[in-house]
């Protein structure tokens, strides 16, 4: 998925002399992205994914900012597969996580009507933490550099990696659900800094 292919998925705006979008428009509309090429995968491969243990799912994430990070230091990258793709690769992967958390039953194959509603349940549960931290933090982020937020994104993810070597016990931390969450939110806002699917 290359920079061209983004920037021709984009919302039609009604007022074309809008310049500026809420975070809430460009937040859904990278969601929505994330989404049709979440359910194009499931039809290529079905719901294979659910056979990976949240480590192995962690891990996934981890080598996708890792790529992220040295492609930032480095400057250059020899694999064609430009660092948005990884940021959406890395909001598909966790929502992944959320759902394997989620999961009551063990039933690996999952039809399209309830994967659609298992992702929304997910993201909505996400959106609706980041409008609660931006009511208390202001919207900081867009102050933020791609960079630092990417440092985060490892962060968490060292930090999810621990409690699952701790076997998921923590004495005062959150757990990996909201770690998954928090690396969501800060992948979305790296698309919109970085403006790969041109939403601002």
């Amino acid at each position: 998925m290359n920079i061209k292919a983004f920037s021709s998925y984009r919302l039609k705006v009604s007022n074309s002399f809008e310049t500026v979008k809420s975070t809430e428009s460009e937040y859904q509309e990278i969601i929505q992205y994330c989404q049709d090429l979440f359910t194009k995968k499931n039809k290529d491969y079905g719901t294979s994914w659910r056979i990976l243990r949240l480590p192995s799912i962690t891990d996934q994430i981890f080598i996708k900012a890792q790529r992220i990070r040295t492609i930032q230091d480095k400057g250059v990258q020899k694999v064609n597969e430009d660092v948005s793709s990884e940021f959406i690769g890395i909001i598909n992967y966790c929502v992944m996580a959320l759902i394997q958390i989620a999961a009551t039953e063990q039933n690996q194959n999952i039809d399209d009507s309830a994967l659609t509603i298992l992702y929304n349940s997910q993201v909505n549960e996400v959106k609706e933490l980041l409008f609660n931290k931006n009511h208390d933090y202001g919207e900081a982020w867009r102050d933020m550099r791609v960079s630092s937020m990417t440092d985060i994104i490892l962060m968490k993810l060292l930090r999810i990696k621990q409690i699952e070597d701790n076997q998921g016990l923590t004495l005062v931390s959150e757990g990996v659900k909201a770690g998954y969450q928090d690396i969501i939110n800060y992948s979305v806002f790296c698309l919109i800094k970085s403006n790969a699917l041109q939403t601002n």
